[in-house]
């Protein structure tokens, strides 16, 4: 087993720390130029020694290839308002040349049979070290608000039950995940409604009653 978790695991942190400021960066980007950004918030965390090795173990991962098979040590969360920011984000994540993306899961429109959805992106990193670069697997989640809420009580839920859910609770966990989607699109279809409506000029020139309005009938 690895003697100094503390020694292994202090790349990890320095990608998490670096990632996180350079997401957010892309927020703080959209507002500079009184754009919406896509990006509500960023999240972190690198995973903790009893979640690694009890990973290594359920997925048989072999201690010198821990570094190349497990790619959740470093983990991003990037959380959204709507639907089509998430693939904004993506797009954007696609541009960057400081980072490599190695895999892409789309769990948004092919959901897991639980119900969870969400974009898995696992990139390759490099950061610098004193003894030179290390290139560091990490991977970014980009979820909306709606799909974040579920998955963390699911994640509860599983913790407390170890994975073995009643069959009662877990078609209502899948019900919830749907309902949650469709909080999602509903919110988004509502939010193009108020685009339209916002650009919407009247023929008859800005400003003027359109010509079957109540108020040009008064007149």
């Amino acid at each position: 087993m690895i003697a100094n978790w503390d020694q292994f695991l202090l790349p990890y942190q320095q990608a998490v720390s670096e990632l996180k400021v350079k997401l957010r960066g892309i927020r703080k980007q959209f507002e500079n130029r009184n754009q919406r950004p896509p990006i509500e918030f960023v999240t972190g965390r690198v995973k903790p020694v009893p979640s690694i090795v009890e990973k290594m173990t359920r997925r048989h991962v072999a201690e010198e290839r821990l570094e190349q098979d497990m790619q959740d040590i470093a983990g991003l969360r990037i959380m959204c308002q709507f639907v089509e920011d998430i693939y904004q984000v993506v797009d954007l994540l696609r541009q960057r040349t400081d980072l490599t993306i190695l895999e892409e899961r789309d769990y948004i429109h092919n959901e897991k049979p639980s119900g969870y959805r969400s974009y898995h992106i696992v990139v390759e990193y490099p950061v610098q070290l004193v003894t030179g670069e290390k290139k560091i697997l990490a991977e970014i989640q980009v979820r909306t608000l709606a799909m974040n809420f579920w998955a963390t009580i699911e994640h509860s839920l599983n913790y407390k039950y170890q994975g073995d859910f009643p069959t009662e609770l877990r078609a209502r966990l899948q019900r919830a995940a749907e309902a949650a989607f469709k909080l999602d699109t509903e919110m988004s279809e509502i939010r193009e409604e108020i685009q339209e409506a916002q650009h919407y000029t009247p023929k008859n020139g800005a400003g003027g009653d359109a010509p079957n309005s109540p108020q040009s009938k008064e007149d």
